[in-house]
């Protein structure tokens, strides 16, 4: 009985050969099917037409033969999908010249793109660190406005903010509350700027006034005090009602600064140089500088303003060195090494505006206008003067009446100042 499956034997009429065959001889070739690609012809028939839309009508085989010579083009390492058969060895026509008109007119829509944004980015930074706190509008009895714009520049003793080691660094002392350690006004218009120091020790009249605070009205008595006791009174705005009374001079801004915001923008800008005319040493200030040109920093440059004890016209001669030294604060300030290197732009803005405090109307044009008239005064544009004094009485300096009523006709009219101020 056979061990193969039912119609299967080892040998089957004879030597085999294929699989488990003991036979030599080799398995013969395997006949393919005749296979033919594209249409057929029938017999006595016609070919059928040729294929639309420009594809080429494809050849027949038989037997792994064309009929027609067939080209595959793999032969010679053609792409398709290549224009022209270009690939290794083809006919690559040459790489086209950049544009370099157009490159340049991207780029330089660019930059300037990034500038603008860069200039609305930094605007806007800026204008939201102004602290709007000054409310003029509660100022009464204001005087007519003139040509041009004046600026009541106040310097406070303010300590607001500082830890008591900078209290003690900067010789600032303790005191509660702030007072005003210099005012001045700064006029600027089509004839130049004109800086005038108000000395804090000035005899002015408290006028009828409306409390910041309060809202109730104060009558004026004709009570004279200092003009730095207007401002502990009630503040910037009496300080603005004071001045606009005793002068008749409206004031358009008001900024201020305290001791820390001082120094601070001093050392943002890597100190100011200026040319002390004599050595200075005060113990109250702090000041211990010799004379000379040289670079003061922020503790240094307080010190200097601050000083009134060590010179012989204390608080007119302080109100010298305060114009001086603002006046080449600026100075350095609006210099194209300072606007036009964000590493000292920025620190420098960023001490200044949130130091500073100004009125609800002042904008970053005000504000930049005010520091370029300020450097027009150190270069010489400009006319810098302490407010005409006659005399003095119980320790009050007294203003010339005269010459402070043409001082403030010229300013209104934005004329060239002829009035001379000691």
């Amino acid at each position: 009985m056979s061990d193969w499956p039912q119609g299967w034997s080892d040998n089957n009429g004879g030597t085999q050969y294929g699989r488990g065959s003991a036979g030599a001889q080799p398995e013969s070739a395997r006949v393919m099917r005749q296979v033919r690609r594209g249409p057929s012809v029938p017999p006595g028939g016609q070919a059928a037409p040729p294929y639309q839309g420009g594809v080429p009508q494809q050849p027949s085989y038989v037997d792994g033969h064309g009929d027609g010579g067939y080209d595959s083009g793999y032969n010679t390492g053609q792409v398709y999908g290549t224009p022209g058969g270009g690939g290794p060895g083809g006919g690559a026509g040459p790489r086209p010249a950049p544009n370099w008109r157009r490159r340049i007119k991207v780029t330089s829509i660019t930059v300037v793109t990034v500038l603008v944004v860069t200039l609305v980015g930094t605007y806007f930074w800026a204008d939201s660190k102004l602290n709007r706190e000054v409310d003029l509008s509660k100022v009464i009895d204001r005087p007519a406005g003139g040509d041009g714009t004046n600026y009541l520049i106040v310097g406070s003793d303010s300590r607001e903010g500082m830890s008591a080691e900078e209290k003690k660094e900067l010789h600032t002392g303790s005191a509660e509350g702030k007072r005003t350690d210099s005012m001045m006004i700064l006029h600027t218009g089509d004839n130049g700027s004109t800086l005038i120091s108000l000395p804090r020790d000035s005899d002015v009249e408290i006028p009828t006034f409306v409390g910041s605070e309060s809202g109730k009205t104060y009558q004026g008595t004709g009570r004279h005090v200092k003009l730095n006791a207007a401002y502990a009174e009630d503040g910037p705005e009496l300080l603005v009602r004071t001045v606009e009374f005793n002068t008749g001079l409206r004031i358009d801004h008001y900024v201020e600064i305290g001791f820390a915001g001082f120094a601070s923008i001093v050392d943002a800008v890597g100190g100011v140089e200026i040319d002390i005319p004599q050595d200075i040493k005060d113990t109250k200030s702090g000041a211990d500088l010799k004379k000379g040109k040289q670079t003061l920093n922020g503790e240094e440059a307080l010190a200097f303003v601050r000083t009134r004890y060590a010179l012989a016209g204390s608080d007119l001669d302080r109100t010298k060195n305060q114009q001086k030294f603002l006046s080449a604060l600026a100075n350095q300030v609006a210099t194209p090494g300072t606007i036009l290197n964000p590493f000292k732009l920025y620190p420098t803005m960023g001490a200044g505006l949130d130091s500073l405090i100004v009125d609800k109307d002042m904008g970053l044009f005000d504000l930049s206008s005010m520091f370029w008239g300020m450097k027009s005064v150190s270069g010489g544009e400009g006319t810098s003067m302490n407010i005409p004094i006659s005399g003095s009485s119980g320790g009050n300096l007294v203003w010339d009446k005269a010459k402070v009523k043409t001082l403030v006709e010229q300013l209104n009219n934005d004329e060239k100042v002829t009035v001379k101020g000691d």
